[in-house]
């Protein structure tokens, strides 16, 4: 009996640790259905694998086999010979709620699945090995591959959605008449809070290249009376407001880095103003959660990191900050507040 318990373990630490080594198997999988858009087209219904293919002009046959592995992985079910969407492919289709299919696609893309090649180089040296897969850092890949740039952009603009929707609601603004959004992209969390409430007038800071479609954001919202984009570098200086966001940024730079943006943020600072941070905040070693996963990431592309809400507070006090106030949203990320120490 002992024989056959131990033997059952070992059998299943060894499917355990299989399924995490074909991880990468997964995640092109996952993609593939994004790319080829099956979320889409299963959305009326069941169909046929080679009805999916004449729609896709794919394979029949590599057709049909990736859609078994879709049922393995819970993607889609297969019943008398249909196959059929699941809750989980529908986190593919773009444009819903928490929809993950740009990100899927973005993450299995070269920028970054041939940094995350070199894992153990990063480990060994502690640094980013984007330069050295990628030829200079991501961002620079991002803007000589365009497309690619793109599609990163679309991601985040997804990952970003319901984080911005949880935290407008519960934001509170008292006296604060104007909001910049730094490093904010097409100003997606800003304008949302201009949408929320009309006495504000916001801005969002960014280099050239984000600035259509900041301007296009706006317009799209009918909010380009309250909305301005400022063209400028964080890391220089940033326009006066009563109120920063800072979305996802400080985690792409070195605590350094972070103590200069943060110091700019307070030479320009009103009077009583304050600054929000969302990003995601790790657990304890022993119960980290994804942020975990996360922070490799970050590890590896960037000289980023994700870090600890004591790690967040030190680097407050580095630039003259102290933090207010602490609202969890969807699970990892958090919103943090804090104003002039």
């Amino acid at each position: 009996m002992l024989e056959d318990t131990q033997h059952n373990r070992t059998a299943e630490d060894f499917s355990v640790v299989l399924r995490m080594i074909s991880g990468h198997f997964v995640a092109q999988i996952v993609a593939t259905f994004a790319e080829l858009g099956f979320a889409e087209h299963l959305a009326a219904g069941p169909q046929t694998s080679d009805a999916l293919a004449e729609r896709g002009r794919t394979d029949p046959a590599a057709t049909y086999r990736l859609l078994r592995a879709g049922v393995m992985l819970g993607l889609v079910s297969h019943t008398d010979g249909v196959f059929a969407a699941t809750r989980l492919l529908h986190t593919l289709r773009p444009g819903t709620p928490n929809s993950l299919g740009h990100l899927a696609r973005a993450w299995t893309a070269p920028g970054h699945w041939l940094p995350w090649g070199r894992l153990p180089e990063v480990v060994r040296t502690g640094s980013s090995q984007a330069d050295a897969a990628l030829g200079g850092s991501i961002f620079e890949y991002f803007a000589t591959n365009s497309e690619e740039g793109a599609l990163f952009t679309r991601a985040v603009s997804e990952l970003s959605t319901p984080v911005i929707n949880e935290a407008v609601p519960v934001l509170e603004l008292g006296a604060t008449k104007t909001v910049a959004d730094i490093g904010g992209a097409n100003g997606a969390f800003v304008l949302s809070l201009l949408a929320a409430n009309p006495h504000l007038h916001g801005s969002v800071l960014e280099l050239p290249h984000a600035v259509p479609d900041a301007r296009a954001e706006a317009h799209r919202r009918g909010l380009t009376d309250r909305f301005d984009v400022q063209v400028g570098d964080f890391f220089e200086s940033v326009p006066a407001a009563d109120l920063y966001l800072l979305k996802f940024i400080l985690h792409d730079w070195s605590d350094e880095e972070n103590v200069r943006i943060l110091r700019n943020c307070r030479e320009s600072l009103n009077p009583g103003g304050r600054l929000v941070i969302v990003e995601i905040v790790l657990g304890e070693t022993s119960d980290p959660g994804i942020g975990a996963l996360m922070d490799m990431n970050m590890q590896v592309m960037l000289p980023g990191r994700e870090r600890s809400l004591a790690e967040f507070d030190a680097l407050l006090a580095a630039a003259g900050f102290r933090r207010t106030g602490l609202t969890r949203l969807q699970v990892p990320y958090a919103m943090i507040e804090a104003e002039l120490a």
